[in-house]
């Protein structure tokens, strides 16, 4: 007999199927905690160790990898999507100084393509084994007539447990700390849409080479770059100096000197001076062909900053020395002032968070 739900564009066989192929690469970021295996209603994560803190708090994120995954789509390319959204979530909650525990994802797509789901979950699965998070659950839901045929999105939500006393925050932060910038790996998954807007006008395919991507790179795969991941590296730093690091931020949607004000508090304000990097060639070459300069893209891109610290200053320098040995390029761009002066042209605050002033100065390097 048919199945009408078939005839309706929904396969639940091709959906039976992808969870079989992604089996492996879920289940091998589980630990001790994950009660049960892959498939059930619900993940359970045991807790029982949150009874050895003093004050646990549990610190959550959720977050997609917007219009990259048009790009992943237009090239079929589909492995590396998923570490992107362990890095929107997950790095989010390390910025609060917790560490991740465990994390759910969520695929819409037009029609369940078996291998295609189980590239996406494996790059999941990956993100999550390299931050120390377990995947404890998912859903892959079809949408015939919602999307197109080889149209999906992805979405993501994790937690993590902080001790009080060691959040990471705004409250902190102190005259004199200095701002450690911490290299990005490309675009992340910020500013897409402005991407494929410059693009589009300019007639350049995701296919095209183009020489400053490097011999045999196209568009397409050079802006799949996928998102680098902080959190195992800064959980590392910030045991190893507990006091060292007063608030992190996640240069994400609103670009560099927004996401840096939401973890300073009201009354300070940074200078962070361009002289210190060298946008990375990705950002210089679509700047370039928008015909804007580099700077008028600063609160959509980051430029090559993924992450800020803000640091005491006697710490500085070790923690720059951490960084750089756990393959993380880091350097100083600027020093949190409380003294009074004019603050017109500063980004004061962002997301709805009253945080302290920032503004970039300068010109770049190279």
């Amino acid at each position: 007999m048919p199945n009408p739900y078939a005839a309706a564009g929904v396969d639940t066989a091709a959906g039976d199927l992808a969870v079989e192929l992604m089996k492996s690469a879920v289940s091998a970021t589980h630990n001790a905690s994950v009660l049960g295996g892959v498939g059930g209603f619900a993940g359970l994560y045991d807790v029982s160790f949150l009874k050895d803190y003093d004050r646990p708090l549990l610190a959550t994120s959720t977050d997609g990898v917007g219009t990259k995954v048009a790009i992943a789509q237009a090239i079929d390319k589909h492995d590396t999507i998923g570490q992107d959204l362990v890095g929107m979530v997950v790095d989010d909650i390390v910025v609060v100084g917790a560490k991740p525990l465990f994390m759910t994802d969520y695929i819409a797509c037009g029609r369940v393509v078996p291998n295609r789901i189980a590239d996406i979950v494996a790059g999941i699965a990956r993100g999550c084994s390299a931050t120390g998070t377990a995947l404890v659950g998912g859903e892959t839901a079809e949408h015939p007539g919602l999307l197109g045929p080889d149209d999906y999105d992805v979405a993501g939500a994790a937690t993590g447990v902080v001790e009080a006393d060691r959040q990471l925050g705004a409250h902190l932060v102190q005259d004199g700390d200095v701002v450690v910038a911490i290299e990005s790996s490309g675009l992340h998954s910020n500013g897409y849409s402005l991407v494929r807007h410059i693009l589009s006008g300019k007639g350049v395919g995701y296919t095209d080479q183009l020489p400053e991507f490097g011999a045999g790179v196209s568009v397409g795969e050079a802006l799949l770059e996928p998102t680098r991941l902080y959190t195992a590296p800064l959980l590392d730093l910030l045991d190893a100096r507990p006091g060292a690091v007063h608030s992190l931020s996640h240069v994400t949607g609103g670009g560099i000197a927004a996401n840096l004000a939401r973890v300073l508090p009201v009354g300070t304000w940074v200078e962070v001076d361009r002289s210190t990097w060298t946008p990375p060639a990705v950002f210089r070459v679509l700047a370039d062909m928008a015909g804007t300069p580099v700077e008028d893209t600063e609160g959509t891109w980051n430029l090559g900053i993924g992450m800020f610290a803000v640091v005491d200053a006697a710490s500085a320098s070790a923690v720059l020395e951490d960084l750089r040995a756990a393959g993380l390029p880091a350097w100083t761009v600027g020093t949190v002032s409380t003294s009074v002066r004019e603050l017109a042209g500063f980004e004061q605050g962002a997301k709805g968070v009253d945080g302290g002033a920032v503004r970039l100065v300068g010109s770049y390097a190279g």
